[in-house]
C-alpha cells in the first residue's frame, strides 16, 4: 500500500524542520542517503537508521545476577541495543522493515538491508534469547517490548521475499520463547493493566492478536481473546476526561476500544462502544478530545504525550473502521484521529533524541494504517 501522502502528512513533517540526523555513532556506520523531499517515510527510515546500531546513550532494563553481567548494551542484546532502549530498537527495526514493504523504490533499502542483515544474525538471536533466559528476566520487557517483537515477526512472515523470510526464520527461536513466556503469563494476569505507558495491556493485546492471526497461532489467538473480554467485555463510562495524564503515551480508553474491535462479535462493536464511550459526539465534532500538549521535548518523559496523538490517531481510525458505514460516530472519529495525527507528525522530527529514537515508529504504524488490515 501507499504511504500517506498529500499537505495534512508532508506539510506536517515539513514544519518539523528537515535536517539530517546524527551519525550512526558506530565505526563501521551504514551510509545513509538523503531523503526524497516528498516523501516522508525517507525521514522515518533515517530516523530509525540512525539509532538502530546507535548504542549511547541507553536506558537498560537489566537484572545483573552476578559481576560478570556489568556489560554494554551490544553484548548482552546484540540484536536490539540502539534506539536508547530495547524495545525502541525493536520497533526501529519493525519500521526498516514495514518501509521495505510499502515502499520498494525508495532509496534507503540499500541502508536498511544493511542494518539488518547486521542485526539479524543467528549469533545475535542466540545471544538475545540466553539473555532473556537469565535468572530473574522471566518478564523481560513484558508487554510493551514483547508485542512489538511480535509484531516485528508478523512483518516479516507477510512478505515473500527470500532475505526477509530467512530473516523471519532467524527470529524464530526468539519468538517462540516470547509467545511461551507470554501464554504461561496471561492466565496468571488478574486484572487488566490501565496505564498510558509501557505495561498497558490493551495495546499489547492488540499488537499480540494481529501477529497470532498472521502466523496462525490459534492457541495463542483464542487465549488473547478471552482474556480480552474476560477484562473489557463488561467496561462503561471509561473516563475519557481524565486523559491524558503528563506522560502518557497511550490512551487507555482508545485502546481498549481498538483492541475490542479486533476481538468482539461485528454485530456486538457498536453498541458495547457506544457504553464504553458515550463521548463519541454524533455531530462530526472534534470538541471531545484535545490533543495532548508537549512543553518541553527535550524531557523524555514529557515528549510521551507527542506519541499518545500519534496513537489515539491510530487508534480512533481503527475503531471508525469497525462500525458500520453510516454509523453518525464515524465522522467525530475521523476527524478527531486528523486533527491528531496532524499534531503528532509535526512532532517527528531529528532534533531531540529524546523523541526521535521511537516516534518514528508510531508515525510509520499511523500513516501505513498497520492496525488496520495496512499490507
Amino acid at each position: 500500500m501507499k504511504i500517506w501522502t498529500g499537505w495534512t502528512l508532508a506539510g506536517a513533517l515539513l514544519l518539523a524542520g528537515c535536517g539530517s540526523p546524527e551519525p550512526n555513532d558506530e565505526k563501521d556506520s551504514i551510509a545513509i542517503p538523503e531523503a526524497r523531499p516528498d516523501a516522508v517515510n525517507d525521514r522515518f527510515a533515517r530516523l530509525a537508521l540512525t539509532c538502530v546500531h546507535k548504542e549511547y546513550p541507553n536506558k537498560i532494563s537489566h537484572v545483573l545476577n552476578d559481576d560478570g553481567d556489568a556489560k554494554p548494551p551490544s553484548e548482552l542484546t546484540p540484536a536490539f541495543y540502539g534506539c536508547f532502549d530495547w524495545h525502541s530498537s525493536v520497533h526501529g527495526h519493525w519500521l526498516l522493515v514495514r518501509i521495505l514493504k510499502t515502499d520498494p523504490a525508495s532509496p534507503m533499502k540499500p541502508a536498511i538491508l544493511a542494518a539488518l542483515d547486521r542485526s539479524f544474525t543467528r549469533e545475535n538471536i542466540a545471544a538475545e534469547l540466553e539473555y532473556i533466559e537469565g535468572e530473574g528476566r522471566k518478564g523481560f520487557e513484558r508487554p510493551y517490548g514483547t508485542a512489538w517483537f511480535l509484531q516485528l515477526v508478523a512483518e516479516l512472515d507477510e512478505s515473500e521475499d527470500p532475505k526477509l523470510k530467512a530473516w523471519r526464520e532467524t527470529l524464530r527461536p526468539l519468538e517462540q520463547k516470547i509467545v511461551g513466556e507470554t501464554e504461561a503469563w496471561l492466565p496468571k494476569l488478574a486484572y487488566p493493566i490501565r496505564l498510558g505507558t509501557h505495561n498497558q495491556s490493551a495495546f499489547a493485546f492488540g499488537l499480540m492478536l494481529d501477529y497470532a492471526r498472521r502466523v496462525k497461532n490459534d492457541a495463542f489467538e483464542k487465549q488473547l481473546v478471552a482474556k480480552s473480554l474476560e477484562f473489557h467485555r463488561a467496561d462503561v463510562n471509561c473516563p475519557l476526561a481524565y486523559e491524558p495524564s503528563g506522560e502518557d503515551f497511550l490512551s487507555p480508553c482508545l485502546m481498549e476500544a481498538d483492541l475490542m474491535r479486533r476481538v468482539m462479535p461485528q454485530a456486538e462493536y457498536p453498541a458495547w462502544l457506544g457504553k464504553f464511550l458515550p463521548q463519541i459526539p454524533t455531530d462530526g465534532g472534534t470538541g471531545w478530545l484535545t490533543p495532548g500538549e508537549v512543553r518541553d521535548p527535550t524531557d523524555g518523559k514529557l515528549v510521551h504525550l507527542d506519541g499518545v496523538n500519534l496513537s489515539r490517531a491510530w487508534a480512533m481510525e481503527g475503531i471508525a473502521s469497525a462500525l458500520p458505514e453510516g454509523d453518525p460516530r464515524i465522522p467525530a472519529l475521523l476527524a478527531t484521529a486528523k486533527l491528531h495525527a496532524e499534531s503528532g507528525l509535526k512532532a517527528v522530527s531529528d532534533k531531540n533524541y529524546e523523541g526521535s529514537h521511537w516516534l518514528g515508529s508510531f508515525a510509520t504504524y499511523l500513516t501505513t494504517k498497520r492496525g488496520i488490515g495496512g499490507s
